[in-house]
């Protein structure tokens, strides 16, 4: 690890950043017809005509655009751009009936389906917040607030701790099984740990701090493996390991058995999340004042599973899932878990100043680099094999979009650039 080495790493992931990334979303994502993003294109860049509008989509959108514009990037045009997601959100996916977000629109903002999903309401807190900490524009923290309020009300289990996760539309719990109303997740709980970080930054205020450090408790002592640190994905209300199953409503789990059941369905980890749970509680614990040095053991172990068992050395890149334990299940490469490994590894060298963790993110990098991105056109492909040939060649769709990707290089610079001045 050199200076030159980091200052051209970092040149690299900015380039593709301001030239090729975030040109191909603002030049196509704005729908000046129907308002809001369009977020469906195929390999070229072109749009697929797909009808619709998710509420993760919309909201990642957002997030994406609002927090490229706090970087520093698009030289203030990214604000209006955050407007128009924002507006659109509010005025067209807001339920004012019962409140909280409809879960998918078409493209002129009717509604297609109205449950209430709470993976797509954590980024709604999280975009909403983010996009008044980039504007100033205090809708977004208002309606933020609002869904914080009806996760309090609604889903919020007083009896076991955490968050019921699938609600119809009046805020009625969903059935069990593949409906999602008995189960609770890795997912839901490290996204509204990110959504209550982002919100306490924006409000300051005392019952937000508290929330997201009793989810974070939560996640230190039922949801992550208490011997190997690594994320247990599904669980039942009393926090029991439940197998991961297929929801009826689903985020981005397309790989499934035809039964509907995950293979070693309770005994998988996922490598980037992993990673990107330690990054987001190292982020957590600086905007609440804590010092992540604290939890040093805790990230160390997360940092060198991930290091020891999902690197590929021989063809690059991050490993998809494997056991508790240690191994791989899944050789395959996901777009998002690149994403995510970057700025977590990058986390651990500026924290540990460990070698193995900088040959490990250079590793990433290259593989994200040479094989991901889509020459020419500047998105990532969402799924490859092990040696980097394209599987998936859709550039976007509801599951796939800019929230990984942008926020990696804008991150990875940030991590480059405080490393570089770290080094003479």
């Amino acid at each position: 690890m050199n200076k030159e080495e980091i200052i051209n790493l970092k040149n690299e992931a900015e380039n593709h950043l301001i030239n090729e990334l975030l040109p191909f979303w603002t030049s196509r994502m704005i729908d000046t017809v129907n308002g809001g993003f369009l977020t469906h294109f195929d390999e070229n860049g072109n749009d697929t005509g797909e009808d619709e509008k998710s509420l993760i989509a919309q909201t990642r959108c957002l997030f994406t655009i609002a927090s490229a514009h706090r970087a520093g990037y698009g030289n203030g045009t990214y604000a209006a751009m955050a407007k128009h997601g924002a507006d659109f959100l509010i005025n067209k996916m807001w339920d004012e009936k019962h409140g909280g977000f409809f879960w998918m629109m078409n493209r002129k903002g009717e509604v297609k389906i109205d449950q209430k999903i709470i993976y797509g309401h954590s980024f709604a807190i999280y975009s909403l917040s983010e996009y008044t900490l980039a504007t100033g524009d205090q809708r977004g923290v208002e309606y933020a607030e609002k869904v914080f309020d009806l996760l309090q009300k609604y889903c919020a289990d007083t009896r076991y701790g955490g968050y019921w996760e699938m609600f119809h539309r009046d805020w009625t719990m969903c059935g069990p099984g593949s409906q999602g109303g008995d189960r609770k997740t890795l997912d839901v709980h490290m996204h509204l740990m990110e959504a209550f970080t982002t919100l306490y930054e924006c409000t300051g205020k005392e019952v937000h701090r508290r929330k997201l450090a009793e989810n974070i408790d939560l996640l230190l002592n039922k949801i992550i493996h208490p011997q190997y640190k690594t994320g247990i994905p599904q669980f039942y209300k009393d926090w029991t390991v439940a197998p991961q199953i297929k929801f009826d409503i689903i985020w981005g789990w397309d790989r499934f058995s035809p039964d509907g059941e995950k293979g070693n369905a309770t005994d998988n980890t996922c490598y980037g999340h992993n990673a990107e749970f330690a990054h987001l509680l190292i982020h957590a614990y600086r905007i609440m004042k804590i010092d992540p040095n604290s939890e040093k053991d805790l990230f160390r172990t997360i940092f060198d599973h991930t290091v020891d068992n999902g690197i590929d050395w021989e063809f690059g890149g991050v490993y998809v899932e494997g056991p508790h334990s240690g191994g791989v299940y899944d050789k395959e490469k996901e777009f998002w878990q690149q994403a995510e490994a970057l700025i977590g590894l990058l986390d651990g060298v500026l924290m540990f100043n460990d070698e193995k963790y900088w040959k490990a993110y250079v590793n990433v990098h290259r593989f994200v680099i040479d094989k991901v991105v889509n020459k020419g056109v500047g998105e990532w492909y969402p799924l490859l094999s092990r040696t980097g040939v394209p599987i998936w060649t859709h550039m976007s769709h509801s599951w796939k979009i800019n929230y990984h990707t942008v926020r990696a290089m804008i991150q990875s610079v940030v991590r480059l650039e405080k490393l570089s001045a770290s080094l003479k």
